[in-house]
């Protein structure tokens, strides 16, 4: 696991790689794995997304959005490339999933996964040259036409979200439209961040009135389907970049 540089718009920023253990996941190469943090930025819980990622087999590597200017600049620059669907973060992500594609230990094959406000590029980036797509409670597109030739996407919804209220439905049907394999679910007991192991301390319990915090059987149940589907869609027909 180490911090490296990625190349992108002329200049390079910061991310996380977690690199699979060969004695675990074999000699490689791997699959890869863009994950994209929520609004959090890159926190280590998002690290040990990386890990799991990693620990599964997959290259995996986050990189920091918000590593240009201080940090409300950041937040407000990312946020609103996302409801445009374009702009410089979208091009931080392509670099990160560029930057795996390039390393002899990755297979060449990269998929994308999003928490929150990463869940939201997740989606979009679907349709920007990954092999598949796991957003995270992420919010949709206002142009669902933007998911044309979108890659196979494993979706994870929580029913107790006031934020995303039939946003899983809205989703698998966009994509069934559109005959792209995908995997959509809404847990009935979780919230929104439900994947996610934030430290909020003395707000936890208000987070969870408002429908936000971790929900260990949901969250599992998550990891279970990505995986599943990721192996199905990253892994047939390996072979080195």
């Amino acid at each position: 696991m180490a911090a490296v540089q990625i190349s992108t718009g002329g200049s390079t920023i910061p991310a996380y790689l977690a690199t699979p253990l060969p004695t675990v996941s074999g000699p490689g190469p791997w699959p890869g794995v863009v994950v994209v943090h929520d609004v959090f930025g890159l926190s280590d819980d998002i690290r040990s997304i990386a890990d799991r990622f990693a620990t599964a087999g997959y290259l995996a590597v986050v990189p920091d959005l918000y590593s240009r200017g201080g940090a409300v600049r950041c937040v407000r620059s990312v946020m609103r490339d996302l409801r445009q669907a374009r702009g410089r973060a979208f091009d931080d992500v392509d670099a990160a999933r560029e930057f795996l594609q390039d390393r002899a230990d990755c297979t060449g094959k990269v998929g994308v996964a999003g928490f929150c406000l990463g869940g939201g590029f997740a989606i979009v980036g679907a349709t920007r040259g990954f092999d598949a797509s796991a957003p995270y409670y992420g919010q949709l597109p206002t142009d669902p036409s933007i998911l044309d030739e979108a890659c196979p996407v494993v979706a994870s919804f929580g029913a107790k979200d006031p934020g995303l209220r039939g946003a899983a439905s809205e989703l698998a049907a966009e994509l069934a439209r559109r005959d792209i394999p995908h995997d959509v679910k809404e847990y009935p007991d979780a919230g929104h961040g439900f994947a996610n192991r934030l430290p909020l301390g003395p707000f936890n319990a208000l987070a969870r009135v408002v429908g936000f915090g971790y929900h260990h059987d949901s969250s599992e149940d998550a990891w279970k389907r990505v995986l599943t589907f990721f192996a199905e869609h990253l892994r047939s027909g390996d072979h080195p970049a």
